[in-house]
């Protein structure tokens, strides 16, 4: 009798062929079982990626400058003091007042005069003796800064001739104009070094007694503006008795400045005149641009808000931009000045956050891949925040910004 369907498994069940087919499908599964897990291993010990943050080397202007905070100053700036002891009336003048040459701007009264003795006269003689000599210093020294400035303005013109027809750079040219505005202001300010000393020997004159003072009518000495100008300070403002060379008013010109920025001399030998100047954080919505005028040749000591003993040098600015951009300075304002010691265009750089220190050389990690490699650079100028890289890499490599002691020679990374 045949077996039915349903017994016909449980009899191959329990045949030899049954049961080798059952050992051989465990075998698979463990096989499979053990690829799973060789894989979840494998996975496990891949090291997982880094992330850093990525920079890539490229070509960009790389600028050098001395950053120092500066102040502004008027640039002839006027001490009247009095010219002879009396009883000073009260000074209506305020500062930011307009003055013009020769408008009274204080009055002495006399009061009861002294005896002259002879040594007194023979100082008074030798006072007005040296102003005297002085105008005469004065006028040679006007005459020498008026030959000067003659000069320099001829220079301009050929200059200006020649860069029209393209024989001469712009930025010569530059230079040669800004030496022609010097030497103009130069020889204005010789000039009012006249009309004091002029006024000086008035006032010489006046304390002698070869001439006098005043009418009869009005015994008061009036002290008169030696230039036109404003106010800048009332050092007097109220009466009563002084004696000669008291301090009375500060005058000049507001629209004459020039900025002062005292730097250490290890900065200073690097800075040349004419030398351009970025100045920033003054109060406008524009940075004003100066050039060095002077490296003054004295040093002085200032102590640091450190305790530390510096030296420093005053370096003085001349502002080129247009006086419209900055009429709102006035004299003693604060400024912060970027003082351009060297310029390269199209350098090769990248932050020098991303470099590091290995021994005597340098270095950084560049990444390819996804895997960072150690790389040994050289290194020219450096600004601060930017290094100029001479060799070692090139132009649109990526390197890792400030790499901690984690990141070491074949690590694998990913941009953060």
């Amino acid at each position: 009798m045949n077996p039915t369907k349903s017994e016909a498994p449980a009899a191959n069940a329990g045949s030899p062929r049954g049961a080798s087919h059952r050992k051989r499908n465990r075998r698979i599964t463990f096989v499979v079982l053990g690829l799973i897990v060789a894989g979840l291993v494998a996975v496990a010990l891949v090291p997982a990626r880094s992330p850093v943050d990525l920079v890539r080397v490229r070509r960009a202007d790389l600028r050098m400058t001395v950053d120092e905070d500066g102040v502004t100053r008027v640039k002839d700036r006027y001490v009247v003091s009095a010219p002879l002891a009396g009883s000073l009336a009260r000074i209506e003048l305020h500062a930011g007042d307009l003055i013009r040459e020769g408008d009274v701007i204080a009055r002495v009264l006399p009061s009861t005069a002294p005896l002259l003795d002879a040594r007194t006269r023979s100082e008074l003689g030798a006072r007005l003796s040296a102003t005297e000599a002085g105008i005469r210093q004065a006028e040679s020294t006007v005459a020498r800064a008026r030959t000067a400035a003659e000069f320099a303005e001829s220079e301009a013109r050929r200059s200006r001739a020649l860069a029209t027809q393209g024989s001469l750079p712009a930025q010569q040219l530059d230079r040669i104009e800004a030496d022609a505005r010097a030497r103009r202001e130069e020889l204005a300010s010789a000039e009012f070094g006249v009309r004091i000393a002029r006024h000086e020997r008035t006032m010489a004159a006046v304390a002698s007694g070869e001439r006098a003072a005043t009418t009869t009518d009005d015994p008061s000495y009036e002290v008169r503006s030696p230039i036109t100008g404003r106010v800048l300070r009332v050092l007097r403002p109220s009466d009563g008795p002084v004696v000669p060379g008291t301090p009375l008013l500060e005058i000049g010109d507001p629209a004459a400045l020039e900025i002062v920025v005292d730097v250490l001399t290890s900065d200073a030998v690097r800075i040349r005149p004419g030398a351009r100047v970025i100045l920033d954080r003054w109060g406008g919505d524009q940075p004003l641009e100066g050039r060095v005028r002077l490296v003054e040749p004295s040093a002085f000591t200032r102590v640091s808000a450190l305790g530390v003993e510096e030296q420093r040098v005053n370096v003085v600015i001349e502002l080129v931009s247009a006086n419209a951009a900055w009429s709102a300075l006035g004299d003693g304002y604060r400024v912060e000045s970027a003082i351009v010691v060297d310029e390269v265009r199209g350098a090769l750089s990248v932050p020098e956050l991303a470099l590091f220190r290995d021994g005597d050389r340098l270095g950084v990690f560049a990444v390819r891949d996804g895997v960072a490699r150690r790389v040994e650079v050289r290194v020219g100028r450096r600004n601060g925040l930017d290094a100029e890289i001479v060799g070692g890499i090139g132009e649109g490599a990526q390197v890792i910004l400030h790499p901690s002691d984690r990141i070491t020679d074949g690590l694998r990374v990913e941009a953060r």
